[in-house]
C-alpha cells in the first residue's frame, strides 16, 4: 500500500521536527510540503520569529518543499484563515487530502485545527497527540535533534532563556510550572539539525530583542 500523502503544519520548532520523524518512520505517510505561515514586511515565521532564509534552508536539508501562508503584521484571525485556508487550497491541488501538526495535548487547538482542515475537505493528523511532554523533550533530545530558544514568554521564563540551546540542562532550569516542551506558549524553538537532516543549518545567535513588553526573541541569523 502506498503511504498517504499527506501536509504538515511547520514551524521550524521541535514538535514539528518530531512530528515529521514520526510520521517518516511510520512508513504510512508521505510528507510533500511543510506547511508554514510567515509575517509579510518581516519576512519571519510567525510566533517564533525565525528568519525566512533559515526556514528556507531548512526545507531544502530535510528535502520537503515549503508551501508559505503569508500573513499581515497585524494579523486579525480572519487574515488567518484566509491565507493558511489558500494555502491548504494549493495543497489539495497537489492531490493531498491530510494535513499533520505537532500538537501534543491542547484539546481547543486541535478541535481548530481539525475544523478549519474540514472546511477545506481536509482531514487532520495529530502523530505526537497524547504523549507525555517531559518523554517528548528527553526523546527529542536523545534522537540527537539540536535546537535554540528563539523566542520565550517572560510571563514564564526569564528572558535569558531566549537564545539557549534546548538540551538537558535547559529541562533541569527549567521552573516546574513550565511545560517542557513549551506546549502552552512559554518559549519556541529552532531545529538547526537532527535525524532527516541532510546538512546541519549554519546559524549563530544575534541580539535578544523584547517585544510587546512581554517576548524576547534572540534573532537567528545564518553564518556563512
Amino acid at each position: 500500500m502506498n503511504p498517504e500523502p499527506i501536509a504538515l503544519s511547520w514551524s521550524g520548532g521541535k514538535d514539528s521536527a518530531l512530528a515529521l520523524h514520526a510520521l517518516r518512520a511510520s512508513g504510512q505517510y508521505d510528507v510533500r510540503v511543510l506547511l508554514t505561515t510567515v509575517t509579510q514586511s518581516y519576512e519571519r515565521i510567525s510566533v517564533h520569529g525565525v528568519r525566512r532564509v533559515l526556514l528556507e534552508r531548512q526545507a531544502q536539508a530535510l528535502g520537503v518543499p515549503l508551501e508559505i501562508a503569508l500573513i499581515p503584521p497585524s494579523c486579525t484571525n480572519d487574515d488567518y484563515e484566509r491565507s493558511f485556508g489558500a494555502a491548504l487550497g494549493r495543497c489539495r491541488e497537489m492531490g493531498i487530502t491530510s494535513m499533520a501538526a505537532g500538537d501534543l495535548y491542547l484539546e481547543d487547538v486541535r478541535a481548530y485545527r481539525e475544523t478549519l482542515a474540514a472546511r477545506h475537505g481536509m482531514e487532520a493528523r495529530f502523530p505526537l497527540w497524547g504523549r507525555d511532554t517531559a518523554r517528548v523533550a528527553r526523546d527529542f533530545i536523545g534522537a540527537s535533534f539540536e535546537a535554540i530558544l528563539s523566542c520565550v514568554d517572560t510571563h514564564a521564563l526569564d528572558k535569558t532563556f531566549a537564545g539557549r540551546a534546548f538540551d538537558a540542562q535547559l529541562l533541569r532550569d527549567l521552573p516546574p510550572n513550565v511545560d517542557p516542551c513549551g506546549e502552552n506558549g512559554e518559549f519556541h524553538t529552532f531545529v538547526w539539525n537532527g535525524p532527516n537532516f541532510s546538512e546541519a543549518i549554519p546559524c549563530v545567535r544575534g541580539e535578544v530583542v523584547l517585544r510587546d513588553e512581554r517576548f524576547a526573541f534572540c534573532d537567528l541569523l545564518l553564518d556563512e
